[in-house]
């Protein structure tokens, strides 16, 4: 592309942040306003008018998934933007880390561990604290709310108590764990993915000449998702920037959902008056949601100051759809039919199963809807379970294609049909165990089925795209697929938890559970808390792009007392619904959200 054609496509707030090529540029961008696009854009016109060079661009987000995405963008505008290091946090920091580690520290770096349960396991055995898994996955988020928060072992205890943090295993016994955590990783010579970060930003702050190089090989930095940084990722990122000021960040304050991990959306809101004479722009107009959806979230996100805060309600750009509906049941099991029927007449007036999506609170509410769902003969996938691509099934079918692909090119596989790659795709995974019906009952057997399955259907899609894709070719997307947790969609229904939905879009969403003492949470007891709520609730909202449903139950079981009381979030949304009343106490929400 040349200039022209990389500013052509873009809406005028979007022509502004592609035209702003120089930090510090703060872009407040509102849900389905197309920041992705805004962002790679401004990067590949930078790199295609000479402003910067992509070798010395550094793009960081999240998650690998987003990653993965940012760099799949910028390899499509070309003009060698597709040279531009898009990268986690993590990544990042860790690939710094294990090449200066030598020349700092002496020896090899310190081995990762990806996940803090078995080490915390037996230091609680040592201990001897009786913890079930539950009140050790707790602790394990509460050690890594402190290490962000850089909140040593000493400090935790009243520095959780100042944040109203209530672990179940008591704050006393959870830096008693954090503190014989620490010592142990450390005589075991193991590092987590706090560690990481806090070592890196340790080297670049003390050593001149490393700081020297990394400063010198990135000179452009772009942050995605700035709202959710939290102050270790914000320590890290001023030691990546040096004091220098050429610097893009994005986000939406309105998105804020993860501040119990530590994050905080004050560095966003501030950015302007840390960096004096920074350009501020808002992209305001969705483009994912119809005009009825995009209103309902203006009102949720009005209540307490949300759109405003991006300077303007977000305006909607697609064609009208159909109004959301708002429905009350009288227990949840009523709520869980309704839906799954709800998933069902959808799917019968043609929309795709992969395209509804059935969001909840907590991942404890996802079992009664799939056993609704199953009752329905709805398929569904519940997202958030094992990665795709790590699953052995999975693992064994990318050796095979690979294997294959290497035959083909030889002429070693007679089977395999040139030109058809899904004939060939699924005559490999035939020996891995997929059949032309699925396995009739379910349990591990169909899981296996359905992965490869998947893989199949990608291959089918692939070929529809691009009919000279070859088995090679296929076999080094999935490759690419894999290092990004780029997972197929599986035709079926989504359950997943409100969290789990950052970042997603379907066509039609159904939001149930929408009562006190689940949305919001019965622990969110404090202002702030709630407000965090009412934001996790606008991103649900706007995962819709066409149909949306609201439902809430007046008791937990059939016969139940119908005590509960609809969400505070959900008065005056739609039209003929009054505000609601005033919540009840803490302590009676509790109650009512157990009955």
């Amino acid at each position: 592309m040349d200039t022209e054609d990389l500013l052509a496509g873009l809406d005028p707030e979007q022509r502004e942040v592609a035209l702003a090529t120089r930090g510090p540029v703060c872009v407040l961008a509102g849900a389905g306003t197309g920041k992705t696009r805004a962002i790679t854009h401004r990067i590949a016109y930078a790199v295609a008018t000479g402003v910067v060079n992509p070798a010395h661009v550094l793009a960081v987000t999240f998650t690998v998934r987003a990653a993965g995405e940012l760099r799949g963008r910028l390899r499509g505008l070309g003009g060698g933007a597709e040279a531009v290091r898009a990268s986690t946090f993590h990544s990042a920091a860790l690939r710094q880390l294990t090449y200066f580690w030598p020349r700092v520290i002496g020896g090899r770096p310190p081995k990762l561990i990806e996940s803090k349960l078995p080490l915390l396991r037996e230091t609680a055995r040592d201990m001897r604290l009786r913890l079930d898994g539950p009140a050790l996955a707790d602790a394990v988020t509460e050690i890594e709310w402190a290490k962000v928060c850089q909140v040593h072992p000493g400090s935790y205890a009243p520095s959780a108590l100042s944040a109203g943090r209530a672990p179940s295993a008591g704050v006393e016994d959870v830096a008693r764990l954090y503190q014989a955590y620490e010592q142990l990783r450390r005589e075991r010579q193991l590092i987590d993915f706090e560690s990481v970060l806090e070592l890196t930003a340790a080297i670049l702050c003390t050593e001149p000449a490393m700081a020297r190089e990394v400063h010198a090989a990135f000179r452009h930095f772009t942050v995605d998702e700035f709202q959710d940084v939290n102050p270790l990722q914000k320590l890290l990122l001023d030691a990546w920037l040096g004091g220098r000021d050429d610097l893009c960040v994005v986000g939406d304050p309105q998105q804020t959902i993860y501040s119990f991990t530590g994050a905080t959306p004050s560095y966003l809101r501030e950015f302007a008056a840390d960096y004096p004479g920074a350009t501020v722009l808002r992209l305001v107009r969705d483009y994912r949601s119809t005009p009825q959806v995009v209103a309902v979230a203006n009102r949720l996100g009005s209540a307490r100051g949300g759109p405003g805060e991006q300077g303007g309600s977000l305006v909607a750009q697609r064609p009208p759809g159909p109004e959301p509906s708002l429905s009350r049941y009288a227990d949840e099991e009523a709520e869980a039919a309704a839906v799954a029927a709800q998933a069902a007449a959808l799917i019968g007036r043609g929309v795709p199963p992969r395209e509804i999506a059935i969001l909840v609170r907590i991942n404890a509410q996802t079992e009664r809807f799939e056993q609704a769902l199953a009752a329905a003969k709805v398929r569904f996938a519940v997202r958030g379970g094992e990665r795709f691509y790590e699953r052995p099934e999975v693992r064994q079918a990318l050796v095979l294609l690979r294997g294959a692909a290497r035959a083909e090119s030889d002429g070693a596989d007679e089977a395999l049909v040139p030109g058809d790659l899904p004939a060939a795709v699924r005559h490999v995974l035939a020996s891995a165990g997929l059949s032309v019906d699925p396995p009739v009952a379910p349990g591990a057997a169909r899981d296996r089925w359905e992965s490869l399955a998947a893989l199949a259907a990608l291959a089918q899609d692939a070929a529809a795209a691009r009919p000279q894709t070859s088995l090679a070719d296929f076999a080094a997307e999935l490759g690419r697929r894999a290092e990004t947790g780029h997972a197929p969609v599986a035709d079926a229904v989504t359950l997943a938890t409100m969290h789990a939905a950052k970042g997603l879009e379907w066509d039609a969403v159904l939001l149930p559970g929408l009562a006190e003492g689940i949305m919001p949470i019965v622990h969110a007891r404090t202002p702030a808390a709630v407000e965090e709520e009412r934001r996790l609730l606008y991103v649900a909202v706007t995962r819709a792009r066409q149909h949306l449903h609201l439902s809430w139950a007046a008791a937990r079981a059939p016969g139940g007392e119908q005590v509960r009381q609809r969400s505070r979030f959900v008065g005056g949304l739609l039209p003929g619904s009054a505000a609601s009343p005033a919540p009840p106490a803490a302590r009676d929400t509790a109650a009512e959200a157990r009955r």
